[in-house]
């Protein structure tokens, strides 16, 4: 039951930092959905450091590594990325025949997130091969 209450609290946390950070860069941009671009991305690349991190060759406890997955990656990631919002603005986009912006949306979103991803994973494969002190 606790691993349900850390995944709560982790998907909380994570939607709260998705509307705070999707309003603070949408109020930069009318037409094309940067809020939603930039949430997807840094969820992409937080995802990819600690899938990294929480292999289980890597350098965390077992008990640390199902942490970081359940608050983190499930429940944080989990709340925080917005492939459902994604959807919706790319829909809306091409009803209202703006063809390049909702082309430009799907390839910089699939494009920019899978580098992120990437990114992330390498960060996190080389913080877990420090050496610890």
């Amino acid at each position: 039951m606790l691993t349900y209450l850390w995944i709560a609290i982790g998907g909380a946390l994570g939607s709260v930092s998705r509307y705070w950070l999707n309003g603070l860069v949408s109020q930069r941009f009318d037409t094309f959905p940067a809020g939603t671009l930039v949430v997807n991305v840094a969820g992409s690349f937080i995802i990819g450091v600690l899938g990294a991190l929480t292999l289980p060759e890597g350098r965390m406890s077992s008990e640390g590594r199902a942490f970081a997955t359940q608050f983190v990656m499930i429940g944080i990631c989990g709340g925080f990325t917005t492939f459902s919002s994604f959807s919706l603005q790319t829909l809306n986009l091409l009803r209202d025949r703006e063809w390049l912006y909702a082309g430009g949306n799907v390839l910089l979103s699939v494009a920019l997130c899978l580098i992120a991803t990437w990114l992330g994973w390498l960060l996190g494969a080389a913080l877990s091969s420090l050496k610890g002190n």
